[in-house]
């Protein structure tokens, strides 16, 4: 046994230093960022913001809904290949350049996202997905999905630390998935005692894939806006939302009426919720490591990203940051005890 002393935080951790700017307004900001990923060769430009695959965010409406702002969805991997056969016809490339084909590790996961692929060419983006991405089947399944797909886009994970990063980047992804425990509805960290504090995360495991030419997601811990520009400050290219995406009419949470008031359910992924509905319960030898809530509906997811969008352009403005690529160059981070004065309740 040993401990780490080295200090490691999280988004409530911190606040940026502001710094002097030659921007005049949050217009002139550019979020949009163009990568060439390392494996595939494939170029691919966007906003760098994707919608998470759980099956109450990461539904083909959202994709719809998310791509007309240059914004990814990573579409849950519960949808039947005739749904995908559906959704590909009824969109244009523009979606499905934005859209991740999520999966699991089993040799039927293999053999669904085969079929899936082989539904359109422009389906680029494949997202190879368990809770615990330090697995050693995890970097085999990585190398036989990139032996079939060497011009895929593949996104691996989670992880939390630079070697396992190195070892996925090298086994073929081209993107690292970064997080376990910090998501709103997830209890990984209260189940097991596992987890990492994601700024940390991200920047250690950002520092590791860049110097392989690779690419990381922050996934999961974000609240507000502010959280996803600390992401993308702490290094992150990507940076992946659950919680701040659910509860809209695109999201595909179960609608519930309560009291005159209307609730759409949501749920982690390996939550009782979710095991029920998919695996036909908790297996007896695991535990669910997931909440269930009922979030108010919030209707169109529209001016949702807009919103988070418009907050991670301020922060830009305030660094001097006049592009979203630049942001990270920008960054100071100062430790704090507290984010906001909450005297009138939390914004």
């Amino acid at each position: 046994m040993r401990i780490e002393q080295d200090l490691k935080l999280g988004f409530k951790d911190v606040l940026f230093r502001p710094k002097r700017s030659t921007l005049k307004s949050r217009s002139q900001v550019e979020l949009t960022r163009e990568f060439t990923f390392k494996h595939s060769g494939r170029q691919w430009s966007g906003v760098p913001i994707i919608a998470a695959n759980m099956d109450s965010v990461g539904s083909f409406d959202m994709a719809k809904a998310l791509a007309a702002h240059g914004v990814m969805t990573a579409i849950h991997k519960h949808y039947t290949v005739s749904d995908w056969a559906e959704f590909v016809k009824s969109s244009d490339a523009s979606v499905l350049n934005n859209a991740m084909v999520s999966t699991g590790t089993s040799e039927a996961d293999f053999q669904k996202t085969k079929d899936i692929m082989a539904l359109s060419d422009d389906l680029i983006f494949i997202c190879i997905d368990i809770a615990n991405g330090y697995s050693e089947h995890l970097v085999e399944y990585v190398q036989k999905v990139r032996e079939a797909f060497p011009d895929k886009v593949i996104s691996a994970g989670n992880v939390v630390t630079g070697d396992m990063v190195e070892e996925l980047i090298l086994a073929g992804a081209d993107i690292v998935k970064v997080g376990i425990g910090p998501g709103s509805v997830c209890t990984t960290r209260v189940k097991t005692g596992v987890g990492y504090p994601q700024l940390s995360a991200i920047i250690e495991c950002a520092d590791a894939a860049h110097g392989l030419g690779g690419r990381i997601i922050g996934d999961g811990g974000c609240s507000c806006a502010g959280d996803v520009s600390k992401a993308f400050g702490g290094g992150a290219d990507f940076v992946m939302l659950g919680g701040m995406l659910a509860g809209h009419t695109e999201s595909g949470g179960e609608v519930i009426e309560q009291d005159g008031k209307t609730f759409m359910k949501f749920y982690g992924m390996s939550s009782q919720s979710a095991m029920d509905k998919h695996s036909g319960g908790v297996a007896t030898y695991r535990a669910a490591e997931g909440k269930t809530v009922l979030l108010p509906f919030r209707g169109t997811v529209n001016n949702t990203i807009q919103d988070i969008m418009g907050g991670v352009r301020s922060t830009c403005t305030y660094v001097g940051a006049a592009q979203l690529k630049e942001l990270t160059k920008r960054t100071t981070f100062i430790r704090v005890q507290e984010q906001e004065n909450n005297v009138f309740g939390k914004e």
